[in-house]
C-alpha cells in the first residue's frame, strides 16, 4: 500500500500537487458554500478566486517584467487559491482580496534578501493589511469541520512526498501539549477546547500548507524540528502581544518564517551554463557558473526552476542532487534522459552555452557524519552516484582518508560515469565495487546482478557496525533499505538521499 502510494505521489511535481490539493479543497468549499455549511455562498467564493487570480497574474507579471525575473505562474494559482481559503469571501469588500493578492506577490520581489523571500506570501500580505487596516481580518475559514477529511488527506500525502513528517508532527504534537497545558491551567473543557483547537480551527491546514511553504521554511531536518518547535509556541498563544498586536496565525507564520531564515539562510541563484558534457548514452553532465558564492555540503540537492514554453503538467521545477564538490568553483548536476521526455526535460537538453537557470532551496542530510568512528558503505545505482561524486571528489581534493566501500550498480558497462574520480579515490581509502546487471560483457571481471545482502557481506568486514548510504531509483532505494534491515542494519544507521521530486536521484523520470 505504501508503494503504491509512493508510486502515485511520485508522478507529480511538489508544486504541482499542491496546485492539485488546493483546487480539491476548493472544490469541495464551492460544494459547502452551495448547500450552505459554510459562511460563504458558492458565488462568494467564485468571485473571490476570479479577483484573486486575475490580480495575482497581472502583479506576478509585471513584477516580474520590472525586476527581470523569471516568472512561475504555479506559485501564483497556489497563492490565489490560499487567499480565498483564509480570507472572508464577501464581495462588498472586494478590494480586501484584491489588496492582499498584490500585496502577496509584490512580497515576493520586494521583501528579499539575495532575491530569496523571506515570508510566506500569502501570510505575510494578510498580516500586512490587518496592521494598516485592524477591520480586516483573515478569518482561516478553512478550518471547518466539514472540510477537515479533505484537508487531513489531502495533507498528509503532501508532507509524505516533501518528506517533511517530522516537521509537520512535530509542530501538531507541540500545539495539542501546548492546548492541553493551558487546559490544565485555565480549568477549561478537555473535549471543547479540543474540538475547537484541531477540528474546529485552520490548525491543520496551517500545518500542511502554510508550514511546509519551500522557500520559507528551513531544508536541514534539525532546523525544521527548531522552526516547528518555534512556530507551534507563537500559534497557540494567540493572546501574546507583541506591540500591542495580538498574535494571529499569519503572524505567528510570518515570525516562524523570519526565524527560519535566521538559522538556515538560503540561496537563490542565477546560473549561467559553461559547459555540458554526455557522460554515457542518455545521461548528461551540466556545468554552471554561479553569480555569486555558495557554501554547500557534498551530498546536498537543490530545486531547478527552468520556466520554458509549453510547459507540461509537470511543470518548470526539478530537483537535483549536486554533483560538484564544494571544492570546486562550479556547480554540476547529472541528468539522464528520456525518449519520451517531459518539456522541463525538453528544454534543459536544448540548454546552451550562457544560458540560464535559476538554483534555489539548497537542502538535505544526506552528507557525511561530523564525526564516526563506523566506516561507511556507499550504495549507487544508475545517476545515483551524483552525490557520492561530490562526496568523492570534495575527499580527494582535501586529501582525507575515509574507510568507505562504494557499490555501484549500472545496466552496462558503458553506464558507469566518473570513472576517473572513482579510480582517484582509491588513494583516499576509497574501495569500489562494480555490478552490471543487463549487458554483461565477456571479459567482466567485476560483480554481475543487482547488489544484495551476499554481495555485501562479501566486500564489507563487519558489515554489521558501518554507516550506509543509498542514492539511486526509489525502487532501488526501498528494496535495498529492505536488505540492509533484513541483514540487522539498525535504521538509524542507514541514510537515504532524498529530495521532493520524481523517483529517482539526481534525475526526474520524465
Amino acid at each position: 500500500m505504501v508503494t503504491y502510494i509512493d508510486s502515485f505521489l511520485n508522478k507529480f511535481t511538489t508544486y504541482r500537487f499542491t496546485l492539485y490539493y488546493l483546487i480539491i479543497l476548493f472544490i469541495f468549499a464551492l460544494i459547502y458554500g452551495y448547500i450552505g455549511v459554510i459562511p460563504y455562498t458558492a458565488e462568494d467564493l467564485l468571485i473571490n478566486i476570479l479577483i484573486a487570480i486575475i490580480v495575482g497574474y497581472v502583479s506576478n507579471y509585471l513584477f516580474a517584467a520590472l525586476f527581470k525575473a523569471k516568472r512561475n505562474t504555479e506559485s501564483v494559482f497556489i497563492t490565489s487559491i490560499i487567499l480565498v481559503l483564509i480570507i472572508p469571501a464577501f464581495p462588498a469588500d472586494f478590494l480586501y482580496i484584491l489588496g492582499a493578492s498584490g500585496l502577496a506577490m509584490a512580497s515576493k520581489y520586494l521583501i528579499t534578501i539575495e532575491k530569496r523571500h523571506i515570508f510566506n506570501p500569502a501570510a505575510v500580505s494578510v498580516a500586512a493589511i490587518a496592521l494598516l487596516s485592524p477591520t480586516h481580518i483573515a478569518t482561516w475559514w478553512i478550518g471547518s469541520v466539514y472540510i477537515l477529511p479533505i484537508v487531513v488527506i489531502g495533507g498528509v500525502l503532501l508532507v509524505r512526498k516533501i518528506g517533511k513528517e517530522k516537521m509537520v508532527y512535530t509542530f501538531i504534537g507541540i500545539y495539542i501539549l501546548l492546548t492541553i497545558l493551558s487546559i490544565i491551567i485555565n480549568g477549561l473543557s478537555i473535549s471543547q477546547t479540543l474540538n475547537l483547537s484541531l477540528l474546529s480551527s485552520p490548525i491543520l491546514f496551517f500545518a500542511f500548507i502554510m508550514l511546509t511553504e519551500p522557500i520559507s521554511s528551513p531544508t536541514r531536518e534539525k532546523l525544521q524540528i527548531y522552526y516547528a518547535i518555534f512556530a507551534a509556541i507563537l500559534f497557540s498563544t494567540p493572546e501574546l502581544r507583541i506591540l500591542n498586536i495580538g498574535i494571529t496565525p499569519e503572524l505567528s507564520l510570518c515570525g516562524a518564517n523570519l526565524f527560519s531564515y535566521i538559522i538556515n539562510p538560503n540561496y537563490h541563484l542565477d546560473l549561467i551554463l559553461d559547459k555540458k558534457e554526455r557522460l554515457s548514452q542518455d545521461t548528461m553532465y551540466f556545468i554552471f557558473k554561479a553569480n555569486s558564492k555558495i557554501k554547500y555540503l557534498s551530498g546536498q540537492y537543490m530545486e531547478w526552476m527552468l520556466p520554458h514554453d509549453n510547459t507540461d503538467n509537470r511543470g518548470n521545477r526539478r530537483y537535483f542532487s549536486l554533483a560538484s564538490s564544494p571544492s570546486e568553483d562550479r556547480l554540476a548536476i547529472t541528468v539522464r534522459f528520456f525518449e519520451k521526455s517531459s518539456s522541463y526535460k525538453k528544454a534543459l537538453y536544448s540548454l546552451n552555452k550562457g544560458d540560464s537557470i535559476i538554483a534555489s532551496e539548497l537542502s538535505g542530510d544526506f552528507i557525511l557524519p561530523t564525526k564516526s568512528s563506523k566506516g561507511i558503505v556507499f550504495i549507487a545505482g544508475g545517476v545515483g552516484i551524483a552525490p557520492f561524486r561530490s562526496i568523492l571528489k570534495y575527499i580527494i581534493d582535501k586529501r582525507v582518508k575515509m574507510d568507505i566501500t562504494l557499490f555501484y550498480s549500472v545496466r552496462s558497462e558503458e553506464d558507469i560515469l566518473f570513472s576517473e574520480i572513482l579510480a582517484k579515490s582509491k588513494y583516499s581509502g576509497v574501495k569500489v565495487i562494480y555490478t552490471i546487471t543487463e549487458d554483461i560483457p565477456s571479459n567482466w571481471k567485476g560483480e554481475r546482478g543487482f547488489i544484495d545482502s551476499k554481495m555485501i557481506q562479501r566486500h564489507t568486514e563487519d558489515y554489521k557496525s558501518k554507516l550506509y548510504y543509498i542514492s539511486g531509483p526509489q525502487l532501488m532505494v526501498d528494496n535495498m533499505h529492505h536488505t540492509l534491515l533484513s541483514m540487522g542494519i539498525r535504521r538509524k544507521n542507514i541514510k537515504e538521499d532524498f529530495f521532493p521530486g520524481y523517483n529517482e536521484t539526481g534525475v526526474s523520470n520524465s
